[in-house]
């Protein structure tokens, strides 16, 4: 049995793709909304709706994909769907809403097939985690999750417990991005009742406590959420950090150089003398 989610805004859910109904799977179903994605489980195959609204389904494609989330999307639509629909949706498979039952079946196994492939060879291929100091480094920054510490070029941070909680899930999962929403729960929890306003105070805070030169690490994507952006070997920060102080060198020659000599402006006493000798006999 998979397990499968249909996000949709009709009145009656059932009509979107009847086929799911004859078939023996659990299926939940959420709104069509950003929202919706918290609530989703990790292994689930995603139907989203596009049959009335392909500009929110694609809004929510969209957001899937830039939130670096491995639940495959099958979208459900009409036969006139199909013009507008490329590579850049994210989608892992097609289907229309009318489909028989068999035929969603053998998307699905086809989808869960492929879903698969990739964990199985990277378990085979990826080499095992260096775990044995527990710290998660990323260019200057250290965060240690066993002694609640994180330090910046070996300096300690000065952290509340929410905002270390909150840098190291960040660092843990680099250039992924994140919905307030998503943070709020894998941060502070279900039980936690307050607004995703809480996560924007809290990354304002971690942006001041990093300091100009490193608070783009934790960068903003616009109507979507914050990811954290490893150091890169151009950031200015680490050229910085690793640039050599310069050292003037003497200027020897400059310092050897003789003074230019004044012209000499004294007359000579036998220079005058002639002088006026010269001038009595003109007036003779």
């Amino acid at each position: 049995m998979t397990d499968l989610t249909l996000l949709t805004f009709a009145k009656d859910p059932a009509t979107v793709l009847p086929a799911l109904a004859l078939l023996s799977h659990r299926v939940r179903v959420l709104p069509l909304d950003a929202a919706s994605l918290v609530r989703m489980p990790e292994q689930t195959i995603a139907f989203i709706d596009a049959c009335d609204n392909l500009v929110a389904a694609k809004t929510l494609c969209s957001l899937m994909k830039a939130s670096g989330l491995s639940t495959p999307i099958i979208l459900v639509v009409r036969e006139g769907g199909f013009t507008v629909i490329n590579q850049d949706w994210g989608l892992a498979d097609i289907v229309v809403s009318n489909a028989s039952p068999a035929e969603v079946e053998a998307r699905l196994r086809l989808v869960s097939e492929r879903q698969n492939q990739p964990e199985a060879v990277a378990q085979i291929t990826s080499p095992e985690p260096d775990n044995s100091s527990g710290q998660i480094r990323s260019g200057d920054l250290i965060v240690d999750p066993s002694g609640y510490t994180a330090r910046l070029r070996g300096q300690p941070i000065d952290l509340a417990y929410k905002e270390f909680e909150l840098l190291k899930y960040l660092v843990q999962h680099p250039g992924r991005v994140f919905t307030r929403a998503q943070l709020l729960q894998e941060v502070w929890g279900y039980d936690y009742y307050g607004g995703t306003r809480t996560v924007d105070v809290h990354i304002r805070r971690l942006r001041a406590k990093l300091g100009g030169e490193y608070e783009h690490l934790i960068g903003t994507v616009r109507n979507v959420g914050y990811r954290f952006d490893p150091l890169k070997s151009d950031d200015p920060a680490v050229a910085t950090s690793t640039a050599q102080p310069e050292t003037s060198e003497p200027t020897s020659k400059s310092e050897h150089k003789q003074p230019a000599q004044a012209p000499e402006t004294t007359d000579k006493p036998g220079a005058a003398s002639a002088s006026q000798t010269s001038r009595r006999q003109r007036h003779k």
